[in-house]
């Protein structure tokens, strides 16, 4: 075959291709424009490569043949200090095994700190996780925070046995409140045991939204007496969520010697910030995604 025959071969082909490929609108990129520099795939005033933050144009790339999408990671790299400040949550009681797999999966994409499943999940989301940094929490005497000392400790043992790195567990709020801080630093330090027997650590979740400020100090001092690693704001099943003046108050007991985790309504980066700015060195979130998203925009 001469090459001018080569040439029209060629020449026909791409025809051949161009008339079996749907002419769609085709919008004029603006100067600001990134998109994937074509003009077809640029939404008119958009400022995002398309494969990265629009779904819909990715889809349409695709299914117009495409089998890879290539893009600048410039818009995809997300602060990995937010991500590693997060535990991936999710506690709803009609959470099926397809949704805790995929925030399984969400967090080995983003290097969350944990994800956090009630007890049954830890098995799975252990399997899931295997080989990643993120690590395995789960809840205890979760969300009330009323079941017997001895029914938390064997909670917290059966878990860790399962795979719990973290341990989550809800104070006896009602002792608490009674004034009862003998019940309240024994049941917090029998899951304490059990947990760290297993090299688990411990989050103390004090339930804030229930309780004043004096009993909120009296719930960080018992926890820290009791051996806790975190105190921790709300299960975010309650009357209210995590405040920053609860997180700076939780931080100003605790010292600099204990973690604390702001949890329960935390939904966007700002949210976050600000928890962070009171004192949190761990956020509980289920807008995780979104979250740390948002820290590459």
């Amino acid at each position: 075959m001469t090459q001018a025959e080569l040439d029209r071969l060629v020449a026909q082909i791409g025809e051949e291709i161009l008339a079996r490929v749907p002419a769609g609108p085709r919008a004029v990129p603006s100067k600001a424009a990134e998109g994937l520099n074509l003009a077809d795939q640029v939404c008119p005033g958009c400022t995002q490569r398309c494969p990265q933050t629009c779904a819909r144009n990715t889809k349409e790339i695709i299914a117009a043949g495409a089998t890879r999408v290539s893009a600048s990671e410039k818009l995809t790299k997300i602060d990995p200090a937010i991500a590693a400040l997060i535990d991936h949550t999710i506690l709803k009681a009609d959470a099926t095994r397809a949704e805790v797999i995929k925030v399984c999966r969400e967090a080995r994409q983003y290097n969350f700190a944990s994800v956090c499943v009630n007890s049954y999940w830890v098995p799975l989301v252990r399997a899931e996780l295997a080989g990643s940094p993120v690590k395995v929490c789960t809840v205890v005497g979760f969300p009330l925070g009323a079941a017997s000392t001895g029914a938390k400790a064997a909670e917290a043992s059966i878990a860790v046995r399962d795979g719990a790195q973290e341990i989550d567990m809800v104070i006896n709020i009602g002792a608490l409140k009674s004034g009862d801080q003998d019940a309240v630093k024994s049941d917090i330090a029998a899951v304490v045991k059990a947990s760290h027997a297993g090299s688990a650590i411990v989050k103390v979740i004090l339930e804030t939204s229930l309780l004043n400020d004096t009993e909120k100090a009296i719930g960080c001092v018992l926890s820290k007496a009791a051996g806790a690693d975190f105190v921790k704001t709300s299960t975010g099943f309650s009357t209210a969520g995590a405040t920053a003046h609860d997180v700076a108050l939780m931080r100003q007991t605790v010292g600099p010697e204990m973690g604390v985790k702001a949890s329960g309504g935390i939904r966007t980066l700002q949210d976050l910030q600000t928890m962070a700015a009171a004192g949190a060195t761990r956020i509980g979130a289920s807008a995780s995604v979104k979250i740390v998203e948002a820290t590459a925009a």
